[in-house]
């Protein structure tokens, strides 16, 4: 039986992530670390309300077997780079690396399509620095899940994103951008509970992603 960390409880994934670790027999208890309830119940979940900012306060909590780590926020929603830059790169390699120190063997993240340190895009730079970053902590396993656009239902009702979907959408039947597809929040939730019992370090791209969750 395992024990699960997660962040990003309260996201598309993460949301999915939860009911999909509470399902399953695997795992005897769930420790999630959020900034706002979740309100999920069980009794094989224990939800701490933290700020991430101080670490000390929590560090003691980010003990088990792996740390899913769906963690995200948007431009729209926190307005600036450096706000964005601070929950999807700052909060998750700060919680990552107290994990590695506290002895988690496993990692899996959910990155993006198309992350790469160098890119000139921000937000696909950002996501690439915190896969070379995380990879470079003492866990015995990284995996990293990259999706394309994520589709499902969210508790922010983010129009950018939807009209995103409709036009990746579009341009994959005509034969473009089939890395960038949509795909459902559940099924990258069901990838990364599966990426546990991989037996190393492993990238999965779309397409792999798919395979993983069967």
């Amino acid at each position: 039986m395992k024990k699960a960390i997660v962040i990003g409880a309260t996201g598309m994934v993460g949301t999915q992530l939860i009911q999909k670790l509470i399902e399953n027999e695997d795992f005897s208890e769930i420790v999630s670390l959020v900034r706002r309830k979740s309100g999920v119940s069980n009794p094989k979940l224990t939800e701490y309300i933290i700020n991430f900012n101080e670490p000390e306060t929590w560090k003691s909590y980010v003990k088990g077997d792996v740390l899913f780590s769906s963690l995200g926020t948007t431009m729209a929603q926190v307005k600036t780079k450096k706000a964005q830059y601070e929950v999807d790169f700052n909060y998750q390699f700060t919680v990552a690396k107290i994990a590695a120190n506290n002895g988690v063997s496993s990692y899996v993240l959910v990155s993006s399509a198309g992350a790469n340190p160098n890119s000139k895009y921000f937000y696909l730079k950002m996501k690439g620095e915190l896969e070379f970053a995380v990879q470079s902590l003492p866990f015995k396993k990284v995996i990293l899940i990259k999706p394309g656009q994520l589709t499902g239902n969210r508790i922010q009702n983010r129009r950018s994103e939807k009209i995103g979907i409709l036009v990746i959408n579009g341009l994959n039947k005509i034969g473009l951008f089939k890395r960038y597809r949509a795909i459902q929040a559940f099924t990258v939730a069901s990838a990364m509970i599966n990426a546990v019992n991989v037996k190393e370090s492993s990238i999965y791209t779309l397409d792999e992603i798919f395979k993983l969750a069967e």
